[in-house]
């Protein structure tokens, strides 16, 4: 019989000994960052640590990738107290739109409820996740951080409150989506599944605030697509520089349609499947197949490029196809 280690959990004192010069720059890392952004469900893009927001310093300020919006970290190396609590207030009016992590050794059973109703009385705007840290080692093997969430949005009873007419062709895009979802699921894609919409298009991450992948259904003129997209004040710097790297792209693509839109501050890098209708279920499986690689395969040749694209290599008067 195989021998089995025994799981000891580690005092967070002997790891990190304070919070502003051994834990807060150790949860910025991107590599701890990661785990972190696993657990709630995000792709975590780090802005600033010690960012100001009203007269408080915020412990680490970062981008969600998915949609750019705001989500602020404030750690605690014990269990949590009102000081932090009316801090994270201060966050979320100072930042409007925000995702609000508090993260602490221990979570008490007031601020835990706190959150709580934060969450219910807020709009879908704010969000606001309770998480508790801990340590762990096997024997003599490295310590091994873990978060548990206590305190987490109720999105579906946002989605309850304010729901939308669901026509026909809504109720089929939905399930197309779902179906995809499902599919991405069950392959391990490195695409991560969201929740289903009755839109025509999805938007998924990849990587970086202002750039996003869009999946896009078009029943009327029969096909379906992924994109790139990318928007902000460097959209056309960032389109130009890819744009050079054209030839690399569709070796790995296809051929690909370019679009700069220099006017809406929005481009994008689309590829297309024709002759297909996406609310036609008997080509389900086919559409599914192919929506569920091109998004992988959109991921794969684009998250490493958009990560390193600097909008100053860029002139205005470059050319721009």
């Amino acid at each position: 019989m195989n021998r089995l280690g025994r799981l000891e959990r580690v005092d967070l004192r002997e790891i990190w000994e304070t919070e502003a010069q051994d834990f807060t720059p150790w949860l910025a890392a991107e590599e701890n960052l990661s785990v972190l952004a696993v657990t709630l469900g995000m792709e975590l893009e780090l802005d600033a640590q010690e960012a100001n927001v009203g007269p408080f310093r915020a412990d680490i300020l970062c981008r969600n990738a998915d949609g750019g919006s705001w989500v602020l970290i404030e750690n605690q190396l014990e269990r949590t107290d009102h000081v932090h609590l009316g801090q994270l207030l201060t966050y979320a009016a100072g930042l409007h739109a925000v995702t609000i992590c508090w993260v602490a050794e221990r979570f008490t059973e007031e601020h835990r409820a706190t959150l709580d109703w934060l969450n219910e009385i807020t709009g879908a705007q704010f969000q606001f996740f309770g998480l508790e840290v801990e340590v762990w080692r096997i024997g003599d093997s490295d310590p091994a951080p873990k978060f548990n969430i206590v305190s987490r949005p109720n999105d579906w009873s946002r989605s309850v409150a304010a729901p939308k007419e669901m026509t026909p062709k809504r109720r089929l895009q939905k399930e197309f989506w779902a179906a995809l979802m499902k599919h991405l699921e069950e392959r391990g894609s490195v695409v991560r599944p969201k929740k289903p919409q009755p839109e025509n298009w999805m938007y998924f991450s990849v990587g970086r605030s202002e750039f996003w992948l869009e999946a896009t259904l078009q029943s009327t003129k029969k096909w379906i697509g992924v994109a790139l997209f990318m928007s902000g004040s460097d959209a056309m710097a960032h389109y130009t520089l890819l744009e050079r790297q054209r030839a690399e792209i569709e070796h790995d693509l296809g051929a690909l349609e370019w679009r700069a839109l220099p006017d809406k501050k929005s481009s994008s890098i689309r590829l297309r499947r024709m002759d297909t209708d996406p609310l036609q279920e008997k080509d389900r499986p086919a559409q599914l197949d192919w929506m569920a690689s091109t998004l992988e395969r959109f991921d794969k040749t684009f998250r490493p490029r958009v990560k390193s694209l600097d909008a100053s290599e860029w002139r205005p008067d470059d050319d721009v196809t």
